[in-house]
């Protein structure tokens, strides 16, 4: 029995939630490097779903398993004070990569003659009011830097969807419905371009439904099907194979009749507004990968494994980083030629230097400078202090 005044005890961590978000980072970090030739065979290539479909479904479990306990176990308002704090810190890590990334594409300027900050950030040019007020509103986001901002709007709907759960528990789940059906029939949407009104480009009522998906299973408010049904697997992989040659680029860009089935069936606006078929994609994609790797589950954090398992751990940092080194890299490819090995070279260095962050952000947040020094390291190393308290005391002794 639990003794009075201890602590629950911790839940143990999902190592796939880990794997897959730490997975997540590379491939967005490969999706942002500018004409990076390896975007040609991320996932997201040879289906309709891609890592955003992934990262904002992890991310929905991640918060349910971070904030949700705290609605359940100290209420409504703590909660959403909980959600208050995750959303200032996102929200200021949003600015400060955008800063971080204008302050790069200025120094190469001035080291190499580029023109990175009129390519990158031209508004920041022609109108630097207006292009500030919109990065500190989040009205103006330059491509690429749009993930964040679709969170904290997602992030603010966690309170409505756990208040709703008290009157009644349907009303989340009609909610997220109605949102992304508001999106579809009446174009809902925030201003993500002062200049021309354009919507953001992942529009944030249409994305919540991804991430309520995950939110709500890791609640445990929706059910799931168990993995490894064979039935299941077998319809799952035959809608996987149909999409492929309306997706792959070897065969829509080669065969007219897929581009032109796929631009019938597809809107331009499919992953803006995340199309129907990019969720039953992805859904079906990771019902048929959880089930295969379930047997091997337990070996998740091991080899390669335990590398992802890092990054994903430290999902947001590895994140920040992965956006600031696409840049970076990108540059550097353009100046060094992008042969198919430099390409491969920076990649990987790009991943070394995303899970050397992550590594390193995790030794911060274990606090090693608050841990008890080691009782053996004590007594070889007597506290200086306490030997000159203790002086005076056997000097009187002595007289």
């Amino acid at each position: 029995m639990q003794q009075q005044g201890s602590h629950p005890a911790k839940r143990p961590r999902d190592e796939r939630l880990d794997f897959f978000r730490g997975l997540t980072m590379l491939i967005i970090f490969v999706a942002h490097v500018p004409d990076n030739s390896w975007n040609a065979f991320i996932p997201a290539r040879f289906g309709f779903s891609s890592g955003a479909e992934l990262f904002v479904f992890c991310s929905g479990i991640a918060s349910a398993l971070a904030f949700g306990s705290v609605f359940v176990r100290r209420g409504l308002a703590l909660g959403t004070a909980r959600i208050a704090y995750r959303i200032w810190q996102v929200y200021w890590a949003q600015l400060g990569v955008v800063l971080a990334l204008i302050a790069l594409a200025a120094l190469l300027d001035r080291s190499f003659g580029l023109a990175e900050v009129a390519k990158q950030f031209a508004p920041l040019l022609s109108d630097a009011e207006m292009a500030l007020l919109g990065l500190a509103t989040l009205t103006w986001q330059p491509d690429y830097l749009d993930i964040l901002p679709m969170y904290l709007v997602i992030l603010a709907l966690v309170p409505v969807m756990m208040a709703l759960r008290r009157v009644h528990s349907a009303l989340p789940f009609l909610l997220a419905g109605l949102l992304y059906g508001l999106v579809w029939s009446a174009g809902l949407n925030l201003l993500g371009n002062p200049w021309n009104g354009a919507g953001w480009f992942l529009n944030p009522f249409a994305w919540q439904l991804i991430f309520f998906i995950g939110f709500f299973i890791a609640m445990k408010w929706l059910p799931v099907p168990q993995l490894g049904d064979w039935r299941l697997m077998i319809g799952a992989a035959i809608f996987l194979v149909l999409s492929v040659p309306l997706s792959f680029w070897g065969i829509v860009e080669h065969w007219p009749a897929a581009q032109a089935l796929r631009d019938l069936i597809l809107p331009d606006a499919e992953k803006s507004n995340l199309h129907v078929l990019r969720i039953l994609h992805f859904l079906a994609l990771a019902y048929l990968v959880l089930s295969l790797i379930e047997p091997w589950r337990r070996q998740l954090d091991q080899g390669p494994g335990h590398l992802l398992i890092l990054i994903g751990r430290q999902s947001l940092a590895a994140f920040l980083a992965s956006v600031v080194l696409a840049r970076l890299l990108g540059t550097v490819a353009d100046m060094a030629g992008r042969g198919e090995l430099v390409v491969a070279l920076l990649n990987l260095i790009g991943f070394a230097l995303i899970l050397g962050v992550a590594v390193v952000v995790g030794w911060f947040k274990s606090a090693p400078w608050s841990k008890p020094v080691a009782e053996s390291h004590s007594r070889q190393q007597p506290n200086p202090a306490s030997a000159a308290i203790a002086l005076p005391t056997r000097v009187r002794k002595a007289s």
